[in-house]
Order: C-alpha cells, then structure tokens, then sequence
C-alpha cells in the first residue's frame, strides 16, 4: 500500500488527516513531521515515500521556498499542499512551483480522501471553485487557449474538457459520460497535446470562459 508523509504543525490535524488516510487507503503506512527542517531530513533518508501532504505555514517555509526545497530534494515525489490558504492566485502558484494539488484545510474526510485518490490516478487536484475561477486574470492571460486550438478539438473531446473545467476527475467524468476511466485518459492526452498545455490545470484555467455550446453546435 501506499507510503504518505503529512508535513503539519498542528497535531491535531495531523491525527485528523492520518485518520482520513487510514479509512481511505487501509493498510497504509504514514509519517508525520511538523517543520520544513525536519520533512527535509524524512525524505532525504526515505526514497520510498509515495505522497507528500505539505503545509503552507509550518515553522521555516517561508512562503513558497519550503515547497521548492522539498521539490528539489524528492523531485519525483508528488507534493499535494494542505492548507487554509484561500487566496487563488498563490494556490494557483503552488502548481508553477512543483505542487501537483492542492486540499483546503476545511475539506470534509470523504473530500480529502477522493482528492488524494485522484493524485494517485495522475491527476492533478484543485477545489473545484477554483477550477472553475475566472478571477485570476494573470494565470488565465499565461494559460490563454485560442479559439483555433479549441477547434481542433471532436465533439468527444469537447465534452470532456466542459467537464474537466467543472473540477471533475477522470473518474467522475467516466462515470457522468457513461465510458471507461480509460477512453476519459486518453481523451484527455489528446486534449493536453491539441491545445499545447503540459497540464490539465493550465487547460481549466485556460478555457474557464469557454462557451462550449457555441463549439458542440458544429
């Protein structure tokens, strides 16, 4: 089963979230550290960790760098940021700096767990009303699709990527389109390669102000 480090300074939390991944993934091993310092010393010493749950405020982050550190020392680690933070640009900006999610500290058990899950599948995770945000003017201008590459798109892949910028997961779209989990992954590497986007995020942003029943009417 799965080995997961949960980097938190608040042990309370702590507990909360090993809990959460004890009912989820049973059988699975965690590790726990409440500093950057000591989370780098883990995972220098521990090559075998599969996912990593940072906090944005432990003790010595300083802002995003602790996240850097951490990419630097285990870059093939996934690193999901768990944290209370709300504002969208800097959790969009956890993603430019290496994150491959990120978990609001207010999400319930069965949110958590289905994110963490979703991780694990090769996706990357945001909440979705930040998938769907339309607010965050610099990262939509950096991720900005035009019409001619929407174009390229089928029908199919148009109505997968509607439901990729609702926050939905590969999962969850199998299921609402009635297909496999498999065909919704290969869709969805058709889409990233159509668009030019090395990530499902930069696509949602991208297209969040998309009319897509203008497109599906071709």
């Amino acid at each position: 089963m799965y080995k997961i480090l949960v980097a938190d300074d608040h042990p309370l939390f702590r507990e909360a979230i090993i809990n959460t991944i004890s009912s989820a993934f049973p059988g699975s091993t965690t590790y726990e550290t409440e500093d950057i310092e000591s989370t780098l010393e883990l995972v220098k010493n521990n090559d075998e960790i599969d996912l990593i749950l940072l906090d944005l405020n432990m003790p010595g982050m300083t802002g995003l760098n602790g996240l850097l550190d951490v990419r630097n020392e285990c870059p093939t680690t996934p690193v999901v940021i768990v944290s209370a933070e709300t504002e969208k640009q800097k959790i969009l900006q956890t993603l430019s700096y290496g994150a491959v999610g990120f978990i609001a500290k207010s999400s319930s058990k069965q949110v958590i767990g289905e994110a963490i899950q979703s991780v694990f599948e090769g996706n990357v995770y945001l909440p979705p009303n930040i998938m769907r945000s339309q607010t965050v003017d610099n990262q939509t201008n950096e991720c900005e699709i035009s019409p001619e590459k929407i174009s390229l798109l089928t029908r199919r892949e148009l109505i997968v990527l509607k439901h990729l910028t609702k926050g939905e997961a590969n999962k969850q779209i199998a299921y609402n389109l009635h297909i496999s989990e498999t065909t919704i992954k290969s869709h969805v590497s058709s889409i990233l390669k159509k668009l030019g986007a090395t990530n499902r995020v930069k696509v949602v942003v991208g297209c969040g102000d998309i009319d897509f029943n203008q497109y599906l009417k071709r």
